[in-house]
């Protein structure tokens, strides 16, 4: 990617988010010695990616037949992530949704939310197995670790009734694309040439994920939501920059 498209990309994930990710992670993130579980970690936030937008696509959008669909696609790389079955190879062999996904006849956003959550899946899966790939080639063996406290942090401050529930989940999953662009842009440069590329690769998806998410939120909405995307920007934020002794991709501050 061009410098100048680079750029142009990233100028409104840097508008939406309200901090960056600190200089301090950074340094951390580039250590050869923390390698292996920046790639375990993101390998695993693929996965939990692609079932966010799998859970609403069955909770609010899809018929019963396309639900056991979506299920039985995720099951492979669940039983490697939860169960450790499976290799590369296998997983290489399924990697295709056996059945289109029809909508709920009572839904009005449902085939918006199908679409757009569909190709979102497609992506995440696609670029675990890539991650998977690059570990596998440099030896680094696939290893159970805890998830950081990112994404449970973000969902506390959900709301418990509908359609609330749903905005602000929405809402929550475009912080966390955007924010997993900035990192990839920001730590691309001190890595080595074929982490770089791939880590650049994934800018423009990305990018296009947190643009989903957000208009699916005004669309369901119906109103302005510009008072539920600055909370969670502010919450996102403090969860960015506040000290944290823990270090995912994800993660905050070192302390």
């Amino acid at each position: 990617m061009e410098k100048e498209n680079y750029d142009e990309l990233l100028a409104p994930i840097k508008s939406f988010l309200q901090c960056d990710t600190p200089d301090s992670w950074i340094e951390l993130a580039k250590c050869p010695e923390n390698l292996s579980v920046l790639l375990t970690d993101h390998l695993i936030c693929e996965l939990k990616a692609g079932q966010t937008a799998m859970w609403l696509i069955r909770k609010y959008a899809a018929d019963k037949a396309s639900s056991a669909a979506l299920l039985e696609w995720f099951q492979p790389y669940e039983k490697f992530v939860y169960k450790k079955e499976g290799t590369l190879a296998s997983l290489a062999e399924h990697h295709k949704l056996s059945k289109s996904i029809v909508p709920k006849s009572n839904c009005d956003f449902g085939q918006e939310l199908i679409d757009k959550m569909v190709l979102l899946i497609k992506e995440e899966l696609h670029h675990f197995y890539q991650v998977l790939e690059i570990m596998h080639s440099r030896g680094v063996d696939y290893e159970n670790i805890t998830a950081s406290r990112y994404a449970k942090g973000m969902m506390q401050h959900v709301r418990t009734h509908e359609p609330a529930i749903l905005i602000d989940k929405l809402i929550c999953g475009a912080y966390i694309e955007a924010r997993s662009c900035e990192r990839f842009a920001k730590l691309a440069p001190h890595l080595d040439d074929e982490l770089n590329k791939f880590y650049v690769s994934l800018l423009r998806s990305e990018a296009r994920h947190y643009q989903d998410y957000l208009a699916l939120a005004e669309q369901v909405a119906g109103h302005d939501i510009s008072d539920r995307v600055k909370l969670f920007g502010e919450v996102e934020a403090e969860l960015i920059s506040s000290p944290d002794s823990d270090f995912k991709f994800h993660s905050g501050a070192p302390k």
